[in-house]
């Protein structure tokens, strides 16, 4: 009888735990569709790459976020290793764009023009998602859940972006030094990779140990 209870009670817990799990998300992707929009104009006013890299970031954490909706709606270990590749494939494109916009913008001698919306959205942004990022590693580690775990560092590295985005403003807005700004750029590129690498890594090594 007490075996039937604690089974009874772990499900209901695992079920529990997966309803926070996609309310993490849906905040997630709710945040970063403003995100992209606002972003979007922002970049455009004041020509800003690290402004514009991180719209991107904000749009491919919502391709993320409905993996692990996705995800989080089935756990079949097929639609974990889908998930997976389909983030370390995000953080490829995310690397690969910054590093060559960055690139282009120092090579050029690009100069953004800092606006105050870009300083209040990216420190809004960077609390906002630190906070979600800790929560999807919480609930993550509680489930066992590969896929969000890995999408909490999608996450995680937003909020990174949006720390180094906003001091290569703040920088470019008080002291005119104009690099900041592709510099700000070119610091997700090492996370992204880095992160990707792993995932493509375990991916490949979870292949090979189940032959």
């Amino acid at each position: 009888m007490g075996g039937r209870l604690d089974y009874r009670s772990s499900v209901t817990s695992s079920v529990h735990l997966r309803r926070v799990g996609i309310g993490l998300e849906i905040a997630t992707l709710a945040w970063n569709v403003v995100g992209v929009v606002l972003l979007g104009f922002l970049a455009y006013r004041s020509a800003s790459v690290a402004l514009l890299g991180f719209g991107l970031d904000s749009l491919i954490e919502i391709g993320a976020s409905t993996v692990v909706i996705w995800e989080l709606t089935g756990s079949s270990e097929q639609r974990q290793k889908i998930g997976l590749r389909l983030i370390g494939w995000a953080f490829v494109l995310l690397a690969a764009y910054l590093l060559v916009q960055s690139a282009v913008a120092l090579l050029s001698g690009h100069h953004a023009t800092p606006l105050v919306g870009g300083i209040g959205w990216t420190a809004l942004t960077a609390v906002v998602m630190f906070m979600l990022a800790w929560g999807k590693w919480v609930v993550g580690r509680r489930l066992e859940n590969p896929v969000l775990l890995t999408e909490g560092r999608v996450t995680l590295i937003d909020g990174i972006l949006a720390t180094s985005v906003l001091a290569g403003i703040l920088l470019d807005f008080t002291l005119g030094w104009w690099w900041a700004d592709p510099i700000a750029g070119l610091v997700i590129v090492f996370y992204a990779a880095r992160e990707a690498a792993h995932i493509f890594r375990d991916d490949v090594q979870g292949g090979s140990s189940s032959v």
